[in-house]
Protein backbone atom coordinates (compact mmCIF):
# COMPACT_ATOMS: atom_id res chain seq x y z
CA UNK A 1 0.00 0.00 0.00
CA UNK A 2 1.08 3.61 -0.72
CA UNK A 3 1.06 6.56 1.06
CA UNK A 4 1.15 9.67 -1.26
CA UNK A 5 1.18 12.80 0.68
CA UNK A 6 1.19 16.00 -1.49
CA UNK A 7 3.69 18.95 -2.00
CA UNK A 8 2.19 22.66 -2.94
CA UNK A 9 4.03 24.99 -4.42
CA UNK A 10 3.36 27.55 -6.44
CA UNK A 11 6.01 30.48 -7.71
CA UNK A 12 9.50 29.58 -8.03
CA UNK A 13 10.26 25.96 -6.40
CA UNK A 14 14.00 26.61 -6.67
CA UNK A 15 15.63 27.75 -3.39
CA UNK A 16 18.76 29.72 -3.31
CA UNK A 17 22.35 27.99 -3.32
CA UNK A 18 23.26 26.84 0.67
CA UNK A 19 26.80 26.98 1.50
CA UNK A 20 28.78 25.14 4.45
CA UNK A 21 29.09 28.25 6.71
CA UNK A 22 27.08 29.92 8.91
CA UNK A 23 26.23 33.02 6.51
CA UNK A 24 25.14 31.39 3.78
CA UNK A 25 22.54 28.99 5.88
CA UNK A 26 21.32 32.30 7.74
CA UNK A 27 20.98 33.45 4.18
CA UNK A 28 19.17 30.34 3.22
CA UNK A 29 16.27 30.17 6.17
CA UNK A 30 15.70 34.21 5.69
CA UNK A 31 14.96 33.74 1.45
CA UNK A 32 12.77 30.94 2.49
CA UNK A 33 11.36 32.49 5.16
CA UNK A 34 10.83 35.27 2.68
CA UNK A 35 8.80 32.77 -0.21
CA UNK A 36 6.93 31.28 3.07
CA UNK A 37 5.86 35.08 3.34
CA UNK A 38 4.90 36.00 0.33
CA UNK A 39 2.81 32.37 -0.36
CA UNK A 40 5.28 31.28 -3.13
CA UNK A 41 6.46 27.99 -1.49
CA UNK A 42 4.46 25.91 0.72
CA UNK A 43 6.49 23.39 2.79
CA UNK A 44 5.69 19.61 2.80
CA UNK A 45 5.25 18.64 6.50
CA UNK A 46 3.43 15.02 7.47
CA UNK A 47 0.63 15.13 9.70
CA UNK A 48 -0.80 12.63 12.25
CA UNK A 49 -4.39 12.65 10.38
CA UNK A 50 -2.42 11.47 7.38
CA UNK A 51 0.04 8.68 9.17
CA UNK A 52 -2.90 7.50 11.14
CA UNK A 53 -5.10 7.22 7.88
CA UNK A 54 -1.84 5.24 6.51
CA UNK A 55 -1.24 2.97 9.08
CA UNK A 56 -4.80 1.92 9.48
CA UNK A 57 -5.02 1.31 5.00
CA UNK A 58 -2.12 -1.05 5.77
CA UNK A 59 -3.20 -3.03 8.74
CA UNK A 60 -7.00 -3.50 6.54
CA UNK A 61 -4.48 -4.82 3.64
CA UNK A 62 -2.17 -7.06 5.83
CA UNK A 63 -5.48 -8.39 7.71
CA UNK A 64 -7.44 -9.29 4.78
CA UNK A 65 -4.86 -11.02 3.12
CA UNK A 66 -4.50 -13.06 6.70
CA UNK A 67 -8.12 -13.72 5.77
CA UNK A 68 -8.20 -14.75 2.65
CA UNK A 69 -4.65 -16.80 2.93
CA UNK A 70 -5.94 -18.74 5.69
CA UNK A 71 -9.03 -19.96 4.06
CA UNK A 72 -7.30 -20.95 0.47
CA UNK A 73 -4.84 -22.68 3.17
CA UNK A 74 -7.80 -24.30 4.84
CA UNK A 75 -10.07 -25.10 1.35
CA UNK A 76 -6.50 -26.48 -0.45
CA UNK A 77 -5.84 -28.81 2.49
CA UNK A 78 -9.50 -30.18 2.06
CA UNK A 79 -9.54 -30.42 -1.32
CA UNK A 80 -10.00 -33.54 -3.11
CA UNK A 81 -10.38 -32.32 -6.56
CA UNK A 82 -7.20 -31.69 -8.91
CA UNK A 83 -9.25 -28.89 -10.94
CA UNK A 84 -9.91 -27.23 -7.84
CA UNK A 85 -6.92 -27.93 -5.96
CA UNK A 86 -5.03 -26.36 -9.24
CA UNK A 87 -7.56 -23.37 -8.85
CA UNK A 88 -6.71 -22.64 -5.08
CA UNK A 89 -3.19 -23.24 -5.78
CA UNK A 90 -3.27 -20.10 -8.03
CA UNK A 91 -5.30 -18.09 -5.99
CA UNK A 92 -2.72 -18.88 -2.73
CA UNK A 93 0.03 -17.90 -4.52
CA UNK A 94 -1.79 -14.70 -5.41
CA UNK A 95 -2.89 -13.82 -2.21
CA UNK A 96 0.66 -14.29 -0.95
CA UNK A 97 2.18 -11.91 -3.53
CA UNK A 98 -0.52 -9.31 -2.62
CA UNK A 99 0.52 -9.53 1.00
CA UNK A 100 3.85 -8.87 0.31
CA UNK A 101 3.81 -6.41 -2.47
CA UNK A 102 1.34 -4.78 0.14
CA UNK A 103 3.82 -5.14 3.22
CA UNK A 104 7.51 -4.17 1.81
CA UNK A 105 6.17 -1.38 -0.72
CA UNK A 106 3.93 0.38 2.02
CA UNK A 107 7.18 0.33 4.63
CA UNK A 108 9.07 2.14 2.36
CA UNK A 109 6.57 4.48 1.41
CA UNK A 110 5.71 4.98 5.02
CA UNK A 111 9.07 5.79 5.61
CA UNK A 112 9.41 8.13 3.31
CA UNK A 113 6.40 10.06 3.89
CA UNK A 114 7.32 10.36 7.68
CA UNK A 115 11.00 11.70 6.64
CA UNK A 116 9.27 14.61 4.65
CA UNK A 117 9.38 12.94 1.35
CA UNK A 118 11.74 13.52 -1.35
CA UNK A 119 12.86 17.05 -2.35
CA UNK A 120 11.43 18.97 -6.06
CA UNK A 121 15.15 19.18 -6.87
CA UNK A 122 16.26 15.55 -6.22
CA UNK A 123 13.36 13.94 -8.12
CA UNK A 124 15.61 12.64 -10.72
CA UNK A 125 17.99 11.57 -8.91
CA UNK A 126 18.06 7.54 -7.74
CA UNK A 127 19.14 6.62 -4.87
CA UNK A 128 19.41 2.23 -4.05
CA UNK A 129 16.12 2.39 -2.18
CA UNK A 130 14.34 4.19 -5.06
CA UNK A 131 15.68 1.62 -7.11
CA UNK A 132 14.30 -1.34 -4.89
CA UNK A 133 10.86 0.90 -4.29
CA UNK A 134 10.61 1.08 -8.66
CA UNK A 135 11.39 -2.37 -8.80
CA UNK A 136 8.89 -3.71 -6.34
CA UNK A 137 5.94 -1.31 -8.03
CA UNK A 138 6.89 -3.13 -11.35
CA UNK A 139 7.24 -6.75 -9.79
CA UNK A 140 4.31 -6.99 -7.50
CA UNK A 141 1.91 -5.16 -10.28
CA UNK A 142 2.80 -7.36 -12.92
CA UNK A 143 2.82 -10.69 -10.87
CA UNK A 144 -1.17 -10.47 -9.90
CA UNK A 145 -1.88 -9.60 -13.36
CA UNK A 146 0.00 -12.40 -15.27
CA UNK A 147 -1.87 -15.08 -12.74
CA UNK A 148 -5.42 -13.99 -13.26
CA UNK A 149 -4.74 -14.22 -16.86
CA UNK A 150 -3.14 -18.03 -16.26
CA UNK A 151 -5.98 -18.96 -13.75
CA UNK A 152 -8.70 -17.36 -16.15
CA UNK A 153 -6.89 -19.56 -19.14
CA UNK A 154 -6.73 -22.99 -16.88
CA UNK A 155 -10.55 -22.31 -16.19
CA UNK A 156 -11.62 -21.51 -19.73
CA UNK A 157 -9.61 -24.80 -20.59
CA UNK A 158 -11.28 -26.76 -17.62
CA UNK A 159 -14.60 -25.50 -18.48
CA UNK A 160 -14.76 -25.90 -22.66
CA UNK A 161 -12.30 -28.98 -22.56
CA UNK A 162 -12.15 -31.02 -19.50
CA UNK A 163 -10.67 -33.83 -21.07
CA UNK A 164 -7.72 -32.00 -22.25
CA UNK A 165 -7.55 -29.94 -19.33
CA UNK A 166 -7.02 -32.94 -16.64
CA UNK A 167 -4.34 -34.27 -19.01
CA UNK A 168 -2.36 -30.92 -19.48
CA UNK A 169 -2.90 -29.34 -16.28
CA UNK A 170 -1.50 -31.12 -13.05
CA UNK A 171 -0.02 -29.68 -10.02
CA UNK A 172 3.96 -30.07 -10.75
CA UNK A 173 2.95 -27.92 -14.04
CA UNK A 174 0.85 -25.49 -12.05
CA UNK A 175 4.23 -24.85 -9.99
CA UNK A 176 6.33 -24.35 -12.61
CA UNK A 177 4.06 -21.96 -14.47
CA UNK A 178 4.18 -20.08 -11.46
CA UNK A 179 7.90 -19.68 -11.49
CA UNK A 180 7.74 -18.96 -14.57
CA UNK A 181 5.66 -15.97 -13.74
CA UNK A 182 7.16 -14.19 -10.86
CA UNK A 183 10.58 -14.67 -12.82
CA UNK A 184 9.56 -13.22 -16.28
CA UNK A 185 7.92 -10.22 -13.83
CA UNK A 186 11.43 -10.23 -11.74
CA UNK A 187 13.20 -9.49 -15.05
CA UNK A 188 10.79 -7.00 -16.30
CA UNK A 189 11.19 -5.61 -13.02
CA UNK A 190 15.05 -5.48 -12.98
CA UNK A 191 15.73 -4.15 -16.94
CA UNK A 192 16.99 -1.19 -15.04
CA UNK A 193 19.83 -2.01 -13.84
CA UNK A 194 20.93 -3.10 -17.32
CA UNK A 195 20.37 0.15 -18.58
CA UNK A 196 17.36 -0.65 -20.51
CA UNK A 197 15.30 1.87 -18.18
CA UNK A 198 14.91 4.19 -14.89
CA UNK A 199 13.39 4.54 -12.06
CA UNK A 200 12.81 8.14 -10.69
CA UNK A 201 11.00 9.59 -7.65
CA UNK A 202 7.52 10.65 -8.23
CA UNK A 203 5.76 13.63 -7.13
CA UNK A 204 5.04 14.41 -4.56
CA UNK A 205 8.57 12.36 -3.73
CA UNK A 206 7.29 9.51 -1.83
CA UNK A 207 7.12 6.86 -4.08
CA UNK A 208 9.57 5.92 -6.91
CA UNK A 209 8.05 4.71 -10.90
CA UNK A 210 9.60 4.35 -14.03
CA UNK A 211 10.81 7.53 -15.87
CA UNK A 212 7.69 9.40 -17.19
CA UNK A 213 7.28 13.03 -16.69
CA UNK A 214 10.72 14.73 -16.90
CA UNK A 215 13.81 13.60 -19.47
CA UNK A 216 12.34 10.69 -21.15
CA UNK A 217 14.49 8.84 -23.38
CA UNK A 218 13.52 6.48 -26.16
CA UNK A 219 14.36 3.50 -23.71
CA UNK A 220 12.31 5.04 -21.17
CA UNK A 221 9.50 5.47 -23.56
CA UNK A 222 10.39 1.59 -24.57
CA UNK A 223 10.02 0.28 -20.68
CA UNK A 224 6.95 1.83 -20.12
CA UNK A 225 5.43 0.46 -23.34
CA UNK A 226 6.81 -2.80 -22.30
CA UNK A 227 5.20 -2.61 -18.70
CA UNK A 228 1.74 -1.03 -19.70
CA UNK A 229 1.27 -3.28 -22.86
CA UNK A 230 1.95 -6.73 -20.41
CA UNK A 231 -0.77 -5.19 -18.39
CA UNK A 232 -2.87 -4.40 -20.76
CA UNK A 233 -2.71 -7.70 -22.67
CA UNK A 234 -2.87 -9.89 -19.84
CA UNK A 235 -6.34 -7.69 -18.57
CA UNK A 236 -7.81 -8.17 -22.45
CA UNK A 237 -7.16 -12.10 -21.92
CA UNK A 238 -8.19 -12.48 -18.73
CA UNK A 239 -11.55 -10.87 -20.13
CA UNK A 240 -11.65 -13.07 -22.85
CA UNK A 241 -11.28 -16.20 -21.41
CA UNK A 242 -13.54 -15.69 -18.08
CA UNK A 243 -15.94 -14.33 -20.94
CA UNK A 244 -15.87 -17.87 -22.50
CA UNK A 245 -16.01 -19.64 -19.19
CA UNK A 246 -19.23 -17.89 -18.65
CA UNK A 247 -20.85 -18.54 -20.87
CA UNK A 248 -20.21 -22.15 -21.54
CA UNK A 249 -21.32 -22.39 -17.75
CA UNK A 250 -24.89 -20.15 -18.37
CA UNK A 251 -25.07 -22.74 -22.00
CA UNK A 252 -24.73 -25.57 -19.45
CA UNK A 253 -27.61 -24.45 -16.97
CA UNK A 254 -30.01 -24.09 -19.59
CA UNK A 255 -29.79 -27.65 -21.52
CA UNK A 256 -29.27 -29.52 -18.34
CA UNK A 257 -32.11 -31.90 -18.03
CA UNK A 258 -33.71 -31.52 -14.25
CA UNK A 259 -32.17 -33.48 -11.44
CA UNK A 260 -29.52 -34.63 -13.51
CA UNK A 261 -25.73 -34.31 -10.98
CA UNK A 262 -24.24 -31.06 -11.40
CA UNK A 263 -21.66 -30.28 -8.25
CA UNK A 264 -18.75 -30.90 -10.53
CA UNK A 265 -20.13 -27.50 -12.42
CA UNK A 266 -20.94 -25.58 -8.87
CA UNK A 267 -17.89 -25.72 -8.08
CA UNK A 268 -16.65 -24.07 -12.03
CA UNK A 269 -19.60 -21.87 -11.34
CA UNK A 270 -17.41 -20.59 -7.31
CA UNK A 271 -14.25 -20.88 -9.48
CA UNK A 272 -15.63 -18.15 -12.12
CA UNK A 273 -17.63 -16.31 -10.04
CA UNK A 274 -14.45 -15.20 -8.11
CA UNK A 275 -12.16 -15.14 -11.57
CA UNK A 276 -14.39 -12.27 -12.73
CA UNK A 277 -14.37 -10.65 -9.44
CA UNK A 278 -10.41 -10.52 -9.51
CA UNK A 279 -10.41 -9.45 -13.05
CA UNK A 280 -12.97 -6.41 -12.29
CA UNK A 281 -11.05 -5.16 -9.32
CA UNK A 282 -7.62 -5.71 -11.61
CA UNK A 283 -9.34 -3.72 -14.58
CA UNK A 284 -10.69 -0.42 -12.23
CA UNK A 285 -7.00 -0.65 -9.94
CA UNK A 286 -4.50 -1.22 -12.85
CA UNK A 287 -5.99 -0.33 -16.28
CA UNK A 288 -5.75 3.52 -15.01
CA UNK A 289 -1.95 3.52 -14.06
CA UNK A 290 -1.41 1.71 -17.05
CA UNK A 291 -2.98 3.82 -19.67
CA UNK A 292 -1.86 7.14 -17.66
CA UNK A 293 1.88 5.94 -17.56
CA UNK A 294 1.76 5.40 -21.55
CA UNK A 295 0.15 8.59 -21.86
CA UNK A 296 2.37 10.74 -19.76
CA UNK A 297 5.68 9.18 -21.15
CA UNK A 298 4.69 9.44 -25.03
CA UNK A 299 3.86 13.37 -24.30
CA UNK A 300 7.07 13.38 -21.86
CA UNK A 301 8.94 11.94 -25.01
CA UNK A 302 7.77 14.22 -27.59
CA UNK A 303 7.52 17.55 -25.24
CA UNK A 304 4.28 18.31 -25.86
CA UNK A 305 3.28 17.96 -22.15
CA UNK A 306 3.77 22.19 -21.74
CA UNK A 307 1.22 23.87 -18.97
CA UNK A 308 -0.41 19.94 -18.56
CA UNK A 309 2.42 18.95 -16.50
CA UNK A 310 0.58 19.21 -13.21
CA UNK A 311 -2.73 17.39 -14.54
CA UNK A 312 -0.47 14.55 -15.82
CA UNK A 313 1.26 14.38 -12.34
CA UNK A 314 -2.35 14.50 -10.75
CA UNK A 315 -3.34 11.62 -13.34
CA UNK A 316 -0.39 9.28 -12.18
CA UNK A 317 -1.03 9.85 -8.40
CA UNK A 318 -4.37 9.10 -8.78
CA UNK A 319 -3.38 6.31 -10.73
CA UNK A 320 -0.96 4.61 -8.77
CA UNK A 321 -3.52 5.14 -5.24
CA UNK A 322 -5.80 3.37 -7.63
CA UNK A 323 -3.62 0.44 -7.93
CA UNK A 324 -2.25 0.28 -4.11
CA UNK A 325 -6.09 -1.12 -3.56
CA UNK A 326 -5.88 -3.81 -5.59
CA UNK A 327 -3.72 -5.58 -2.86
CA UNK A 328 -6.73 -4.54 -0.43
CA UNK A 329 -9.44 -5.81 -2.17
CA UNK A 330 -8.31 -8.93 -3.78
CA UNK A 331 -8.75 -11.20 -1.04
CA UNK A 332 -12.31 -10.09 -0.16
CA UNK A 333 -12.77 -12.12 -3.22
CA UNK A 334 -11.81 -15.48 -2.03
CA UNK A 335 -13.49 -14.12 1.51
CA UNK A 336 -16.53 -13.17 -0.08
CA UNK A 337 -17.52 -14.64 -3.17
CA UNK A 338 -16.82 -18.32 -1.86
CA UNK A 339 -19.99 -21.19 -2.75
CA UNK A 340 -20.91 -21.38 0.83
CA UNK A 341 -21.51 -16.72 0.78
CA UNK A 342 -23.06 -17.47 -2.50
CA UNK A 343 -25.50 -20.15 -1.38
CA UNK A 344 -26.32 -18.49 1.58
CA UNK A 345 -27.17 -15.31 -0.66
CA UNK A 346 -29.29 -17.88 -2.98
CA UNK A 347 -31.33 -19.03 -0.17
CA UNK A 348 -31.97 -15.60 1.48
CA UNK A 349 -33.30 -14.65 -2.16
CA UNK A 350 -34.96 -17.55 -2.81
CA UNK A 351 -36.89 -17.46 0.74
CA UNK A 352 -37.90 -14.29 0.18
CA UNK A 353 -39.27 -14.70 -3.13
CA UNK A 354 -41.02 -17.99 -1.66
CA UNK A 355 -42.47 -15.87 0.87
CA UNK A 356 -43.93 -13.06 -1.39
CA UNK A 357 -45.55 -15.99 -3.46
CA UNK A 358 -46.97 -17.22 -0.03
CA UNK A 359 -48.28 -14.17 0.40
CA UNK A 360 -49.72 -13.86 -2.60
CA UNK A 361 -51.11 -17.51 -2.54
CA UNK A 362 -53.03 -16.17 0.74
CA UNK A 363 -54.40 -13.28 -0.40
CA UNK A 364 -55.88 -15.13 -4.04
CA UNK A 365 -57.79 -17.31 -1.92
CA UNK A 366 -59.60 -14.57 0.02
CA UNK A 367 -60.07 -12.27 -2.82
CA UNK A 368 -62.03 -15.08 -4.74
CA UNK A 369 -63.92 -15.46 -1.69
CA UNK A 370 -64.82 -12.12 -1.41
CA UNK A 371 -66.07 -12.20 -5.52
CA UNK A 372 -68.75 -15.03 -4.42
CA UNK A 373 -69.48 -13.78 -1.26
CA UNK A 374 -70.70 -10.36 -3.24
CA UNK A 375 -71.89 -12.12 -6.21
CA UNK A 376 -74.60 -14.01 -3.41
CA UNK A 377 -75.86 -10.90 -1.99
CA UNK A 378 -77.08 -9.78 -5.26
Amino acid sequence: MLALSHFNCSGSPLLPYISNDSGGKVEAKVAVEGLLHHGNLTLLQPTTSGVIVVILSMTLGIISNIVALFILVNAYSLQRRRTKATFLLFATSLVVTDFIGHLIPGALVLRLYLSGGVHPEDFNSSDRMCQFLGGCMVFFGLCPLFMGCAMAAERCLGVTKPLLHSSLVTKTRTKICLCVIWLAALCVALLPCLQLGSYTYQDPGTWCFIKVLSDTAELDVAFVALFSGLGLTSLTVSLVCNTISGLTLVLYRLRRQPGSHHSAKSHDIEMVVQLVGIMVTSCICWSPLLIFGLMCVIHSYTQSIGEDLTGYKTLLVMGVRLATWNQILDPWVYILLRRTVLRKIYLITKCQSGLRANMISRWEPSFHSSEKNEVNRV
